[in-house]
């Protein structure tokens, strides 16, 4: 990867236009542990320690939907008209 890559993205993008390519359209499908889901969503209260939970992030990374499993994340982006990829 050369330096430009870095700065630009592919096809000499930007690294903001990169993050809104997809927008709208994309949706991760992310497995999270709770206390890393209440950084992402600091309104949800009464999340056990250690609780596995699914987040659903936009194409720029930005949280969407939590859910308690991951066929709930996947039929909710699904609803939305959102295609799901996964992250580990």
């Amino acid at each position: 990867m050369t330096i430009r890559e870095v700065e630009h993205g592919p096809e000499g993008l930007t690294a903001d236009q990169l993050a809104q390519l997809g927008e709208g359209a994309i949706a991760y499908v992310r497995p999270i542990k709770s206390e890393e889901a209440q950084v992402l969503f600091p309104q949800i209260r009464g999340l056990k320690p250690g609780q596995q939970l699914y987040a659903v992030l936009g194409a720029s990374g930005a949280p969407i939907l939590l859910a308690d499993s991951r066929d709930a994340a996947l039929a909710n982006a699904w609803e939305n008209k959102l295609a799901t990829v996964s992250v580990h």
